[in-house]
């Protein structure tokens, strides 16, 4: 992707124009970190760059942003503007092409606002961005009260900058996005899920979610999460606090490598896992009462999944999204008997497709809590891949689910699914070994 931009850059220049690599991308080039894309601006106006280059989208030309695609890679490539009003607290009323300066103090963040020219190696910096990356500062371009109201996302963005990178506030920008946290109300669903996804995909989460609370933005896009503030937990198991500094320890967890050689998952969390997570107790709240031996939350897992629904269809979750979280939320409480279930039951469970995403959940949930014990994890992680190993060894399908439709005047549906099911279970019990006992085991069904 790298070396494909600067063929695009070489190729602006050559047509006579400036053109560089802007923003994100030389901010992690000066933190040591590769850049995840590789944004360009140039003095090109929309209509020359689409002339310039080969394959190109006009994905914003009104703003002067134009998608340019190349060996099969996106970079967007926009011409150096000015903004003028932003009635909608979003996108400006009208643009002017302009120059690097210009394009520079019309940005949100400092360190977001610096120019590289990989020609000649020289960076450009019109708001002393280098500085406050070395400081480690987030820091608003001129009258932060003004760049919050031309894009009030930028709010969320400061939270998520500040805490992705590790950085601190400049003290105007903390003030700032405190006295106008309320304009996040203008902001749209799907802009604030973006965000939020941002914020818990990050090595940081829990420091994110905790700043969005202090600012009192969480209170706004997430009421049902600030009620496991101060929300008690039975001493007995828990002494690291309430379920609010549980549910963000837990959080956190998913990416602590703790937990033993060969983690489960060996892939990163997926953004269903992460929410899950943080959402795991959220039915607490409405499912607190107390009885003569301790604090109880009966049936908090499947009131959390409802409520982790509500949440996510507020936010624009797709479904598939959506009904994996619940699944998680709905069912992470089902780890702790695992090891006592009969092993037809078990091996139910280890068969699911979202199994290792709630073995996952339980190892978070279980480093979430102090005093710390992962024995059972590991235990139940030695046997799932015990389990699964011998499961691999199971011999090919007996018999085809036309067939079971066939001998049982069927439709296809679940009912189809269920007896192919009790066939694999009883293959693996070894009480079904040969088609010709698949095929009188459903002939009984039928009789």
């Amino acid at each position: 992707m790298k070396s494909t931009s600067l063929e695009i850059i070489e190729e602006l220049k050559a047509a006579g124009h400036q053109a560089f690599w802007a923003g994100g991308c030389v901010r992690d080039m000066i933190l040591g970190t590769e850049p995840k894309d590789f944004d360009i601006v140039t003095s090109a106006k929309p209509d020359e760059i689409e002339q310039i280059l080969e394959k190109t989208i006009p994905i914003g030309k009104e703003f002067g942003v134009i998608l340019a695609i190349k060996n099969g890679h996106h970079f967007e490539v926009a011409t150096f503007r000015s903004d003028s009003g932003y009635s909608d607290g979003r996108r400006p009323d009208a643009v002017e092409f302009t120059n690097a300066k210009e394009d520079a103090f019309r940005r949100d963040f400092t360190i977001n606002a610096l120019f590289y020219d990989p020609s000649t190696e020289e960076i450009m910096d019109y708001v002393d961005g280098q500085r406050d990356i070395k400081d480690k500062l987030v820091r608003f371009i001129g009258d932060a009260a003004e760049r919050i109201q031309e894009d009030n996302l930028r709010i969320l963005r400061a939270v998520r900058f500040k805490n992705n990178l590790n950085f601190q506030y400049h003290p105007d920008t903390y003030q700032a996005i405190r006295k106008h946290v309320k304009l996040i109300e203008n902001i749209s669903t799907e802009r604030i899920r973006d965000e939020l996804n941002k914020m818990i995909m990050s090595d940081n989460p829990g420091q994110a979610f905790e700043e969005l609370f202090e600012i009192g933005a969480l209170e706004l896009i997430i009421p049902e999460l600030c009620k496991l503030k101060g929300l008690a937990q039975p001493l007995m198991y828990h002494q690291e606090g309430d379920v609010w500094d549980h549910s963000i320890r837990a959080l956190n967890a998913l990416t602590d490598e703790e937990g033993g050689e060969d983690p489960l998952p060996a892939e990163p969390p997926t953004i269903e896992l992460k929410w899950a997570t943080f959402f795991h107790d959220i039915g607490k709240f409405d499912t607190f009462s107390q009885d003569s031996e301790r604090i109880r939350y009966d049936h908090h897992s499947e009131v959390g999944a409802e409520i982790a629904v509500k949440i996510l269809k507020r936010l624009n979750f797709s479904k598939k999204s959506i009904d994996r979280v619940k699944w998680l939320i709905e069912h992470h409480m089902m780890v702790v008997p695992l090891m006592e279930m009969p092993d037809k039951r078990r091996r139910h469970w280890f068969l699911q497709p979202g199994f290792i995403e709630l073995l996952e959940v339980y190892r978070a949930d279980s480093m979430g809590i102090l005093p710390l014990d992962l024995s059972l994890y590991h235990d139940i992680k030695k046997l799932y891949s015990s389990e699964i190993a011998k499961l691999k060894l199971m011999p090919k399908q007996l018999i085809s689910g036309k067939k079971i439709m066939e001998i049982l005047n069927l439709e296809p549906g679940e009912k189809v699914g269920k007896v192919l099911k009790e066939i694999r279970d009883l293959q693996l019990d070894h009480k079904i070994k040969t088609k010709k006992d698949a095929l009188e085991y459903v002939s009984k069904l039928k009789e």
